[in-house]
């Protein structure tokens, strides 16, 4: 597979753009933003298993 060129990703968004319209756009883009956001806030706090504080007896 190869990685996408200017052409390709134009075309993707002139079918997003006919797909959506020009008024959901910003409202998906919006969503996007604040998922991606979160997620990364998840994997912040996210700590691997073995630097938890965690009593072995």
């Amino acid at each position: 597979m190869g990685s996408l060129g200017v052409t390709e990703i134009l075309i993707i968004l002139a079918i997003v753009l006919l797909l959506f319209g020009g008024k959901k756009i910003p409202e998906l883009m919006k969503g996007l933003g604040s998922g991606v956001k979160e997620f990364k806030n998840a994997a912040k706090d996210d700590k691997p298993a073995d630097t938890k504080n965690e009593t072995k007896e």
